[in-house]
């Protein structure tokens, strides 16, 4: 967890710091989760067209590879241009 995120937290007390610090874990865990699953979903719907065997085919494979690539560069994409927006923000205050 980032130190910042807790920056305005330094008026509460000892007890309620660490329920927020927990509280947030928690809320990256659940975010980390879905991105995951949201993954899987959309590669799967993609890619997979046919149930002819247990184990992909080479076209389905590389499908399912460049797709995962294509939306974990997005993701990372995004992030970087959230925290772009947040420091900008935060040295206009």
């Amino acid at each position: 967890m980032d130190k910042s995120m807790l920056g305005d937290l330094d008026s509460l007390p000892e007890e309620d710091k660490i329920r927020m610090s927990s509280m947030i874990d928690q809320l990256q865990i659940r975010d980390s989760l879905r991105m995951y699953n949201s993954l899987v979903e959309r590669c799967f719907s993609d890619c997979v067209d046919t149930f002819r065997r247990k184990s992909l085919d080479k076209q389905e494979e590389t499908c399912v590879r460049r797709c995962a690539e294509k939306f974990l560069k997005h993701s990372m994409r995004v992030g970087m241009r959230f925290a772009e927006l947040n420091q900008g923000a935060a040295t206009q205050d």
